[in-house]
């Protein structure tokens, strides 16, 4: 069974509560595996990455970064080489992913499915078991030490579900935990 998600995106949390829900930068359905131990460990997998390279750039690239992230996960079973040879890609071709002509012997691949930006005016799915908000804040050049992302990880199903008012779901969760991501990551992880 999937653990489907939303996150959102935003620039700042507002101290002992989430940001304005109504206010995303950008938001991003996840089909499977998003309950905190995945999500958040995906997150500051995320973090670490965009500071090495110095590539953050707010909050709309990180939720396009994290999509790009995510997909390339599911590729590696596309070309694992024991795969039968009519389902699998060449990893020497790489453009193959681009071809429709060789993607329909793969039936809907992973890697084209499972996430997506959402519209936050459509609703929710309804069948999410854990809202997100992710708070990356400005980085500068002159920063010696990166700043912090923030999070906000509902209870599971703690929000109203099968709703076509998604900022209800966002401003009417019940948040389980709100504080950093390095710390959400270790309640989660350690815990989870």
């Amino acid at each position: 069974m999937s653990t489907r998600c939303q996150l959102r995106f935003v620039r700042t949390l507002e101290q002992g509560r989430t940001a304005d829900p109504t206010e995303p930068v950008a938001q991003v359905y996840t089909h499977s595996d998003g309950y905190p131990e995945s999500v958040l460990g995906r997150l500051h997998q995320l973090k670490q990455l965009l500071e090495a390279t110095r590539s953050v750039r707010g909050p709309a690239y990180a939720a396009a970064q994290y999509l790009f992230l995510e997909k390339l996960t599911t590729l590696p079973l596309y070309l694992d080489p024991n795969r039968d040879p009519n389902r699998r890609l060449d990893a020497a071709s790489p453009a193959d992913v681009c071809d429709p002509n060789r993607m329909q012997h793969l039936s809907q691949p992973l890697f084209l499915l499972g996430h997506g930006v959402e519209d936050p005016r459509a609703g929710i799915h309804g069948d999410e078991e854990y809202l997100y908000v992710v708070a990356i804040p400005e980085y500068s050049l002159e920063q010696s030490e990166p700043p912090t992302w923030e999070v906000a990880v509902s209870e599971p199903c703690g929000f109203p579900r099968w709703d076509t008012d998604t900022d209800a779901a966002f401003s009417e969760a019940t948040w389980g935990f709100e504080g950093s991501l390095s710390a959400g990551s270790r309640t989660f992880i350690t815990n989870g």
